[in-house]
């Protein structure tokens, strides 16, 4: 069975997922809550940017034209 990576890495509830974790085990040992906090928010905006980037690569993909510059880069 082959895994779709692209659709996992965009995923919310994935994302979600691992920032609980994260600030669960924070906590568990020890940090403050206003740590966890700071890293989940951490973890969820990488989440956002990660998703941005496969899907302007999807969307770029889809156009056929090999991704060349639409002008939305810098």
């Amino acid at each position: 069975m082959k895994i779709d990576w692209k659709r996992k890495l965009t995923s919310r509830k994935l994302w979600i997922a691992v920032a609980g974790f994260a600030a669960g085990l924070i906590v568990a040992f020890g940090g403050s809550s206003e740590t966890a906090e700071t890293v989940s928010g951490c973890i969820l905006s990488g989440a956002a940017v990660v998703g941005y980037v496969i899907g302007e690569g999807l969307a770029d993909s889809g156009r056929g034209n090999g991704g060349s510059d639409d002008g939305d880069n810098f």
